[in-house]
């Protein structure tokens, strides 16, 4: 057994060493290891609230209650009272958080990379191999896995968008490739004029493949009102609430951007996406029937006030 126990201490040092643990701060952020993760949790949320949190992370009440105060004082996480329960607060990432978590996931894609570039092929299948054993025995077997993440736009991300968006249409509506041409458009303008403190691109993504998507852009002939387009989630990944959580993302960045409007244009033979605005709280503010993409449709407009 003291054999044993020396083996596992002497993996523990070598790996935490091997991916940063022993630096000053958190993948080279101002973040420390537990604040580090707090910011991953709630980026897989969209609210939580502090004993939940404790739960999952198996923290001391006291010590997770200090640093959740420092993370809402710096303006990483976002605090409001539960509606259901006046005695609970539900938190959140703020807009500072969602870019702090971008990138310290970009960081960690980084450097995991990079230790895993300087194996051979089959070193890295035999590492990759050994650690799913590893948290298959010491893993919790009543945790569920996580259902997705979101995190910010990369490069490479919109070619995927507009093939994505392009398949999905086309296979469920007979959509034409001008609908194609239609997104590249959008997606080409939201790069050229891409501006971080008023728009945002979220991608979801479920088992390290990306699964959903929506832009939320500053409307170019009204101001103080953004424009929410291309939400896109899956067939693989429906029924986990991605759909919903990405329009969220957009409401609570319009906000925070100050914008007074959102507004979206839609069809309406998308009843899902249809049912996730309503839900979100968009009204119906025009409609007209087009001929565009091949077929007849109603063109749709939506509102929500902020």
């Amino acid at each position: 057994m003291d054999a044993r126990i020396e083996t596992v201490r002497r993996f523990s040092r070598l790996y935490t060493k091997r991916i940063g643990l022993l630096h000053e701060g958190f993948l080279d952020s101002p973040f420390t290891l537990t604040e580090g993760r707090l910011i991953y949790e709630l980026a897989q949320r969209d609210q939580a609230t502090a004993s939940a949190l404790g739960a999952a992370l198996e923290l001391d009440a006291g010590y997770l209650s200090r640093v959740l105060r420092s993370l809402v004082r710096s303006g990483i996480v976002r605090k409001r009272r539960s509606p259901e329960d006046r005695r609970q607060y539900l938190l959140s990432l703020s807009e500072r958080g969602a870019q702090a978590f971008a990138q310290l996931n970009a960081t960690s894609q980084a450097e995991v990379g990079s230790m895993l570039a300087g194996l051979a092929a089959d070193d890295q299948q035999r590492l990759v191999t050994a650690l799913s054993q590893l948290e298959a025995i010491l893993g919790d077997r009543q945790e569920p896995r996580v259902p997705y993440v979101l995190r910010l736009h990369h490069v490479g991300d919109m070619g995927w968008v507009v093939e994505q968006q392009a398949r999905l249409y086309n296979r469920e509506f007979g959509w034409t490739s001008e609908y194609e041409a239609l997104c590249a458009e959008i997606v080409a303008q939201f790069l050229r004029h891409f501006e971080p403190n008023r728009e945002r691109c979220w991608i979801a993504e479920r088992e390290g493949e990306r699964v959903g998507s929506v832009f939320l852009m500053r409307h170019r002939e009204r101001d103080r009102v953004a424009r929410l387009r291309l939400l896109f989630v899956d067939e693989r990944a429906r029924g986990f609430g991605i759909g919903q959580r990405l329009v969220r993302e957009c409401t609570h960045f319009a906000r925070e951007a100050g914008y007074q409007t959102i507004t979206l244009w839609t069809n309406s033979i998308l009843h899902a996406a249809r049912r996730i605005y309503q839900h979100e709280g968009y009204h119906l503010v025009h409609e007209e029937a087009h001929h565009t993409f091949g077929q007849d449709l109603v063109g749709q407009t939506w509102e929500l006030a902020l």
